[in-house]
C-alpha cells in the first residue's frame, strides 16, 4: 500500500471518528451545548484549526452558540456583535453564499473587515455552512493564528463534516424539542401520561387495556353552599389552593391523576406505571392530604369558608386509555372501581377516608381502620361492606 493510499485511509478513519463524536453526544441526550462543543472539537481535529466556532442564525443575524480557544476579548465582542449576512466576515461570507469560503489571510483579503481579529490575531480562516432541509440553520467556522492556508483535503473534509454535523445538530433540536414538548404535556396532564404519550409503547397502551388499580376520589363537603355565596373570584381562589395542595402530594405518592371536576378529583395508582403496595400508597396520599387540607381550611374558617375534605378508596380491575375526540383526549380509568371509590367519597364525613373491603385485605395489617358497616350506594344491588382509615401503624 502507498503512502498516499494509507494517509487517505487514515483521513477516512479520523473523519468517520469525528463524526462518531458528534453521534454519541446526540444519542446521550445531553444538550445542543455538548453537541455544538463536540462538533468544534472535531472539526478543528479533522482540519487542524486552533480554534473555532459555531454560529447559528437568529432571524437575520447569527449568533455564536459555542467556542473553543480565542481570546476572552474576542469571545466577549462575538456575544455582543452578531454576524450580519454579508462579505465582510467569513461567517457573513458562508451565510451569504452557502458555501464553503477558504480565507488564506485576513490580512490579504480586501473584502475582509472584522474587528474581533485584531484582538486574537488569526489569519487563515475556513468556514462551512450548516444546512438542513435547503435551510441554512448556522456556520462553522475554523481560524489558524498562522497564514497557512487549508489544504484542499481539508476544505473537502470540512464540507463533509459540515454536512454530517447538519444532521446530528438538526437531531439534537429535534430531542431538545420532544423534552419541551414532554415538558408541556407535564403541565396538562400527569407526568406519567405525559410519559405515555411519548413513548414507543404509549400507542398500544393508550388505544386500552385493563389493569388491576387503586382508585382515590375526593371532594368538598360544604363546597355547594360555599358556590352559591361566593364571588367568582373568590371561588377560584379557593380551586386553586386546593388543587394545589393535591397537586403537590400526588405525585410523590405516585399517583396519576385523571381529572378536576370542579370540586372533585380522581387518582388511580398502578397504571400506567406499576406501583408497589398501591393500596398504601393510595391511603397514604389520603391522610397526607387530610392533613394537609386542615392547615388550609383554618386559614379559609378565619374568611368565613367553611369546608372540609371527604375521600373515598376502591381497589379492582378497570379498563384503562384514551377517550374523547380528535384534538381533545384524556387517558382515563374505567370501570366499577372508579364508581365505587366516587360513592364512597360522596358518603364520606368531613375529614373522613373511607375504603372499600379489597382495600382493606390488601393493607389490613399496616393501618389502624375500623368498620362503619354496609352501606346502600348508588349503581351497586348489594349493600357495600366499607371502612374508616384512622391511620397507618
Amino acid at each position: 500500500m502507498t503512502a498516499d493510499a494509507e494517509r487517505q485511509i487514515e483521513s477516512l478513519r479520523e473523519q468517520q471518528r469525528a463524526v462518531a463524536d458528534v453521534l454519541r453526544a446526540v444519542v446521550r441526550s445531553e444538550g445542543l451545548d455538548v453537541v455544538f462543543d463536540v462538533a468544534l472539537e472535531a472539526a478543528n481535529r479533522l482540519c487542524d484549526g486552533d480554534f473555532g466556532t459555531i454560529y447559528m442564525v437568529d432571524g437575520e443575524v447569527l449568533r455564536p452558540a459555542a467556542q473553543r480557544g480565542g481570546s476572552p476579548e474576542q469571545g466577549e465582542y462575538e456575544r455582543t456583535h452578531p454576524h450580519t449576512k454579508d462579505r465582510h466576515t467569513l461567517t457573513g461570507r458562508v451565510a451569504v453564499t452557502e458555501q464553503v469560503v477558504h480565507i488564506p489571510d485576513a490580512l490579504a483579503d480586501p473584502e475582509y473587515s472584522w474587528p474581533a481579529q485584531r484582538m486574537s490575531g488569526y489569519r487563515s480562516m475556513l468556514g462551512a455552512p450548516i444546512i438542513v432541509d435547503a435551510e441554512l440553520i448556522g456556520v462553522i467556522g475554523l481560524v489558524r493564528k498562522d497564514p497557512a492556508p487549508f489544504t484542499a483535503e481539508q476544505i473537502e473534509l470540512m464540507t463533509t463534516f459540515a454536512e454530517q454535523a447538519a444532521i446530528a445538530i438538526a437531531n439534537a433540536r429535534l430531542i431538545e424539542a420532544v423534552e419541551r414538548q414532554r415538558s408541556e404535556l407535564a403541565r396538562f396532564l400527569s407526568p406519567q401520561v405525559a410519559d405515555l404519550v411519548s413513548s414507543p409503547d404509549g400507542q398500544q397502551l393508550l388505544a386500552g387495556h385493563r389493569a388491576y388499580i387503586s382508585c382515590l376520589f375526593c371532594d368538598l363537603r360544604g363546597f355547594t353552599g360555599f358556590v352559591e355565596t361566593a364571588e367568582p373570584e373568590e371561588l377560584l381562589d379557593v380551586l386553586r389552593s386546593y388543587h394545589a395542595l393535591l397537586g403537590e402530594l400526588i405525585p410523590k405518592h405516585e399517583g396519576t391523576l385523571e381529572h378536576f371536576a370542579g370540586d372533585g378529583l380522581m387518582v388511580f395508582f398502578n397504571d400506567p406505571v406499576p406501583v408497589e403496595d398501591h393500596e398504601l400508597k393510595a391511603i397514604q396520599l389520603a391522610l397526607a392530604a387530610q392533613e394537609r387540607f386542615r392547615e388550609l381550611a383554618a386559614h379559609w374558617r378565619r374568611r368565613g369558608i367553611d369546608l372540609a375534605l371527604g375521600v373515598g378508596i376502591a381497589a379492582g380491575f378497570a379498563t384503562l386509555g384514551r377517550i374523547g375526540f380528535e384534538g381533545r383526549y384524556d387517558y382515563a380509568a374505567l370501570g366499577p372501581v372508579a364508581n365505587l371509590a366516587s360513592r364512597l367519597s360522596t358518603h364520606a364525613r368531613r375529614g373522613q377516608v373511607l375504603i372499600s373491603q379489597r382495600v382493606l385485605a390488601a393493607v389490613e395489617d399496616a393501618i389502624d381502620a375500623s368498620s362503619v358497616g354496609e352501606l346502600e350506594l348508588k349503581g351497586f344491588a348489594r349493600p357495600v361492606p366499607v371502612f374508616e382509615v384512622r391511620g397507618v401503624l
